[in-house]
């Protein structure tokens, strides 16, 4: 088999549906929700967490149906065996695709819905290509106030903390090669540099994730008592080396998917 075929089925045997699980039996309903949805990017997608660099939402924190991960979706189908997921997150998505994915998001019914979404407009080219806070913010309002008719529970996910990528993996060789391929240039452009100009990016970086964090705190507390932000739970979870995937040392493998999991698990949406 060539390498192309080879990728193509990985891609298969990793990614799957775009739902998770059978279709929701309401006798069956523990909870009320049937349908729950993951918006957001290539984390919630799970990129790179089974073999390949491709999609693999079986293994994603939120609505991931796979066995490696306790995500949302299987913790939830524990009392509410009909619970059905869907998962919207796109690879390249950034806050302004919040509100297309929303939409897909109300067309599915889902009555729980999950939000991660800013990485990517943090990991451009450089800082200046970075997506302006204000701008992001109302991409973010935009995108909730398409559920907001709904009678949706929304929780709004911190951005994990990309900064520590770079100081947990830059001394690894491995890592900065796989880093030379593309990979979040804003941060990890020239990562050894211990020039004041690339230490000075850093920095800049992780302090916009900082103020995207904050707007997603804000834009979920005015979205109103349906929405549960989860109080930078993700952004404090301590990745090693050892949770991010081997392919690119950027994204969670499942080890990192299931820690996001565990601190953002609320309990069953009842807010």
């Amino acid at each position: 088999m060539g390498v192309l075929g080879l990728l193509a089925g990985l891609a298969i045997a990793c990614d799957g549906a775009a739902g998770s699980g059978p279709d929701p039996d309401p006798s069956r309903s523990g909870s009320g929700i049937a349908v729950m949805a993951a918006l957001g990017d290539s984390i919630t997608a799970g990129f790179a967490s089974c073999l390949a660099p491709v999609p693999c939402p079986r293994n994603s924190w939120s609505t991931g149906d796979g066995t490696r991960v306790d995500s949302h979706y299987r913790r939830l189908r524990k009392t509410d065996p009909g619970l059905r997921g869907r998962n919207h997150a796109a690879g390249n998505a950034r806050a302004d695709a919040l509100a297309g994915q929303a939409r897909e998001a109300v067309r599915d019914g889902a009555r729980y819905v999950t939000v991660l979404i800013g990485a990517n407009d943090a990991c451009r080219g450089r800082i200046e290509d970075m997506t302006p806070t204000e701008t992001f913010r109302r991409q973010i309002d935009e995108g909730l106030a398409v559920l907001k008719p709904t009678a949706a529970r929304v929780l709004v996910v911190s951005l994990p903390d990309i900064y520590r990528v770079w100081e947990i993996a830059h001394t690894s060789q491995v890592a900065v090669k796989a880093w030379s391929l593309g990979a979040c240039p804003a941060l990890l452009a020239n990562p050894t540099s211990t020039a004041r100009a690339d230490e000075d990016r850093r920095r800049a970086f992780a302090d916009r994730v900082d103020e995207y964090n904050a707007q997603l705190a804000a834009a979920c507390k005015a979205y109103g008592p349906r929405c549960r932000s989860d109080g930078g739970a993700a952004h404090r979870v301590a990745f090693g080396v050892d949770m991010l995937a081997a392919q690119d040392f950027f994204h969670p493998n499942g080890s990192g998917q299931n820690a996001l999991a565990k601190a953002t698990f609320a309990g069953e949406p009842t807010w």
